[in-house]
Parts: structure tokens; sequence; C-alpha cells
């Protein structure tokens, strides 16, 4: 089950890359670059920060063709993409999930600590999309908006402390998705934040 909604996981979020660098204004490679980088950056950046070669994607070159076809397809359908913004709100919040528990999975294989297990998670699940906000030059969303990282945080420590309880891994999965995708849509459907810090020199002097 992972594995098919990581396929689409992946996909969606090629497309979200693809979205956003045509609001940059970026050409066919751009598109191309955008899309893969936000659907597969997170876990590049977490298989080299725990050392763990050959990088995924190196050993699947599918999905290289599956994260840029998305992006290319997203520039056929522009015109209707906004009637898919709530289908696109789950498939990400999906996505979140999937990748922080597979980043899960990759450490512990690895022999980490469950610190280290669980950083992984949170990086597999939300690098792509700073990689992807930051080549288009702006604040990445992931830091600023709705609970985002932190339902990754939830996901992670949900699920290693099912899998220590050695619950069945289906009904481990079923109850993560199911409270991660929960606590991830009713933080867009009423704006659940962390609070914010907002600094400007002039309003701090004395």
């Amino acid at each position: 089950m992972l594995t098919y909604i990581y396929l689409i996981a992946i996909t969606a979020e090629g497309m979200s890359g693809a979205l956003a660098a045509g609001r940059r204004n970026m050409d066919i490679f751009g598109v191309s670059m955008i899309a893969f980088i936000t659907a597969l950056g997170g876990g590049t950046v977490r298989d080299i920060l725990l050392g763990h070669y050959p990088i995924g994607w190196t050993q699947h070159p599918g999905y290289i063709y599956l994260t840029i076809g998305a992006g290319l397809f997203t520039i056929v359908i522009a015109r209707v993409m906004h009637h898919l913004h709530r289908l696109f709100l789950v498939l990400d919040a999906m996505g979140l999930i999937a990748f922080t528990i597979i980043g899960c999975n990759v450490a512990q294989g690895l022999n980490y600590s469950i610190t280290i297990v669980v950083m992984a998670g949170i990086v597999t699940g939300i690098f792509g999309g700073i990689l992807r906000d930051i080549f288009c030059n702006r604040t990445p969303m992931v830091l600023k908006k709705e609970l985002y990282a932190c339902v990754s945080l939830l996901v992670a420590l949900l699920y290693l402390g099912l899998k220590a309880l050695n619950v069945d891994h289906d009904i481990n999965l079923l109850v993560s998705f199911s409270i991660g995708l929960s606590v991830r849509l009713a933080a867009i459907r009423w704006s659940w934040q962390l609070p914010v810090f907002s600094y400007m020199s002039e309003s701090w002097k004395d």
C-alpha cells in the first residue's frame, strides 16, 4: 500500500512543483527541474545526510520519468488545475505522511537512534517543498502556514510508537494515515498554526 501511495504522492508533488515554476514564468526545463526537486528532493537530502547510498531515485529511473512527466503534463492541463485544488490538498497530505514513514523506515534500517529516525522522517516529508520554494525565490510555505512540519513530526512519533508496540504493520499504516490526514486537513480548514515570531527592529527599541 505504501508503495502505491508513494507513487501517487510523487506525481502530485511533481505537479505542485510545476505550478510553482509556472508562477515564476519558468521555461520547460525549469518546470521539469522544479517538478523533480519537489517530488524527490526530500528523499535525496535524507539519503545524503544519512550516508545512504546509492540515492533512491538513481536505482529507480522510473521515478525521474514519472515526476518530470507529471510536471510537463501539468502544463497541458494548467487551465483546469484550479478545479483540482481540494484533491491536491488531500494528495499532498497523503504524500507528507508517506514520505515521513518511508524516511523513518530508511533511518531505522540503518540503525540510527530514535531522534535521528524521527528527523529523517521529517526531512523526507518537508524538504522537497522547502527546496521548491527556495528555487522559486519565496519563503518556504511549510515554515509559515498551517501545521505541516508538525504533522510530519506527529506521524513519525505515532508510527514509531505503534511499531515499538508490535502493532500489525497494516493497522499501523491505517492509524498513522488516518490521524495524520485528519490533523493536516483540519489545520487547513481551520487555519491551525504555531505561534509566529515577527521581528521589526523599530518595534523592539526601548
